[in-house]
């Protein structure tokens, strides 16, 4: 019986991707939902080439065009709205549920996938970023398995593979460094959205980019190794790596360091997630280490402020790590319309996260309640 994978977010980066793993383990996978915000031509043209059960446009306006295109298409089911994308992960026939949108709209159909007890291909980091608490317990819960799919937790989930009765003394988290790593803080406050959108190693959708450029990205990466792995935030060490080849290590208790190396492409993790704990064949470039100098430097967090507030957050807890989410959503996407500055992201953020009401024991309407006042606060800070 081939695996039924419901892909939320098929028509970014790593849908795309997914769907290439799935192409070449066409024998071993089967795409049961496509879903998408906004791109509607593209989900329209994934749905005729893999013939999904049903599809999903998650803003309803594009309900009519995606009919239109999927008329010829009478075995295709077409949904539309936030409500949809929650109940399709519930259908019966889904084995695993790739949550690959992108931001804290990835939250709810999230919640419905753990408590449908499907096995969860995590690459939405917001999910944990923003409840990280309560997505744990509800999948300790309904036994619903979480297998990370960001490159740098997929990596760090194998090197403890066969260790689980190991001590971890610490997680080495890798970042790149983004395009600005040897900026200095006056070229930083002068640099544009095409700058930020350059980045070195990763070919990304554009909130993630920037968010990779500030090293936000790196910072809500932090929050998801604490929960993933139960690691305290004081035992994650970010190291900035130019080269993106190891993608994260692990330093047990006798000092042995166990590391995950490879050529920077979304497809193995996603594939990993997808055939744990099997390894199959990956078409591809292979890692050649003759060629391939290997570079490691600690992280300014003076001048990548993000980063700082990302462990600031975690620290305090309760429904912060929401504030800290909501406000960079919203200062993400003001930079791209060139409304912020690159560094006025993180001063916004850090007065969002002042003036937002703190609570230390959040559930999920705590969550949405903070995610609607935070929004509000760093929009009128703009």
């Amino acid at each position: 019986m081939k695996q039924q994978i419901c892909i939320l977010g098929s028509t970014g980066s790593i849908g795309t991707q997914a769907l290439d793993v799935i192409r070449q383990h066409s024998d071993l996978y089967e795409v049961y939902c496509l879903t998408a915000n906004n791109r509607v031509e593209l989900l329209a043209a994934q749905a005729h080439e893999f013939k999904p059960a049903a599809v999903v446009i998650a803003n309803e306006t594009h309900y009519g065009r995606l009919k239109e295109l999927l008329a010829d298409q009478s075995d295709i089911k077409v949904y539309a709205g936030a409500a949809a994308l929650e109940q399709i992960v519930e259908a019966g026939p889904v084995d695993m549920v790739l949550a690959a949108m992108v931001g804290y709209a990835g939250l709810a159909p999230t919640i419905c996938a753990i408590k449908a007890r499907k096995k969860i291909c995590l690459a939405n980091k917001e999910t944990l970023v923003v409840a990280g608490e309560l997505i744990t317990r509800l999948a300790m819960e309904h036994h619903a398995p979480i297998l990370p799919v960001d490159s740098e937790h997929s990596a760090i989930f194998q090197c403890l593979v066969g260790e689980d009765m190991n001590e971890v003394e610490k997680l080495l988290l890798t970042c790149s460094g983004g395009p600005f790593r040897t900026f200095t803080a006056d070229r930083l406050a002068a640099v544009t959205v095409a700058d930020a959108l350059q980045h070195p190693t990763w070919d990304m959708g554009a909130k993630i980019t920037i968010d990779s450029a500030s090293l936000m990205n790196k910072g809500f990466e932090v929050m998801e190794a604490r929960w993933l792995f139960g690691v305290p935030a004081d035992k994650i060490q970010v190291l900035v790596h130019p080269q993106s080849i190891v993608h994260s290590a692990v330093q047990f208790a006798d000092g042995g360091v166990k590391a995950q190396l490879g050529v920077p492409d979304m497809r193995l993790p996603i594939q990993y997630a997808f055939s744990f704990p099997q390894r199959l064949h990956l078409d591809g470039r292979r890692l050649d280490l003759f060629r391939q100098p290997l570079e490691f430097f600690e992280p300014d967090l003076d001048k990548f402020k993000c980063l700082a507030l990302a462990y600031e957050a975690l620290d305090k807890g309760g429904n912060m790590p929401c504030v800290l989410n909501a406000a960079n959503e919203v200062v993400n996407a003001a930079f791209r319309q060139s409304r912020c500055s690159f560094p006025g992201m993180a001063h916004i953020i850090e007065q969002t996260m002042q003036r937002a009401t703190f609570e230390a024991a959040p559930d999920y309407d705590t969550y949405v309640r903070t995610d609607a006042e935070a929004r509000r606060i760093a929009s009128e800070l703009l």
